[in-house]
């Protein structure tokens, strides 16, 4: 399947190949202007994901395991005085108020943006020690995770749970998801990685109606927003 991604910049310009860095990291990544609701690629803070539902954390606790919290959820942190470079986690987040990017600079300007991300339930996020800035706001606090803990991986998730770990939250396998309507705005995709940059993408859709995906060993991460329940199908 080819990567796909709705991208609004102040009108909807449709299906593309792939998702741009949003442009209103300034608004906190929401709304920014677009008319649209329209989902995109976890490079772009402008998809907006489906209403709240009864959210589930996803079972990523499996995985990490209790932690510390190693970075508040509101906050902005210089990398490699304020905060590690590392893997960290945020779990328990609603109504999509929870907003965070990764950047090159403390300039605040849209060049500066490595990547961002509204998000709903949990979220992962690698910092690199190239990074210069990480700034989270409205998130529940974010632990640390180490990248080869196990977990006991489940064969059903929430469809609106956020992303989970291949191997550790979520097991490999086929999945479908069913019921979901245009005005939930259904959004998936498979990533390679928790950088949630251009090139994490493996791929991506948004979808109404039923929905099937082959989440494979090799894959990091699943991501998943407005969807109905995830049941392995195969």
């Amino acid at each position: 399947m080819g990567i796909k991604a709705k991208v609004s910049l102040g009108a909807v310009v449709g299906v593309a190949v792939i998702a741009a860095v949003s442009a209103n990291a300034g608004s906190k990544g929401k709304d920014g202007g677009s008319g649209g609701s329209d989902k995109g690629s976890s490079a772009s803070a402008e998809h907006t994901p489906g209403g709240a539902k009864g959210k589930k954390d996803s079972g990523a606790g499996q995985a990490a395991g209790k932690k510390k919290a190693a970075i508040a959820g509101d906050g902005e942190y210089q990398v490699g005085s304020d905060v590690k470079p590392g893997t960290y986690r945020t779990t328990g987040n609603s109504d999509d108020m929870c907003y965070w990017e990764r950047a090159k600079n403390a300039k605040g300007e849209t060049d500066s943006l490595l990547a961002n991300d509204n998000v709903t339930g949990t979220s992962y996020v690698t910092i690199k020690p190239t990074d210069k800035i990480f700034k989270s706001s409205g998130c529940k606090d974010w632990e640390a995770v180490d990248p080869k803990a196990k977990g006991t991986p489940a064969s059903s998730v929430d469809g609106d749970g956020g992303m989970y770990k291949v191997g550790a939250d979520i097991a490999p396998g086929t999945y479908k998801s069913t019921g979901n309507t245009a005005d939930d705005n259904c959004y998936w995709e498979r990533t390679k990685d928790a950088e949630h940059g251009l090139n994490s993408l493996i791929a991506n859709d948004n979808v109404t109606g039923t929905a099937v995906v082959t989440i494979s060993p090799g894959d990091a991460y699943f991501k998943t927003t407005g969807c109905g329940e995830w049941k392995k199908a195969g």
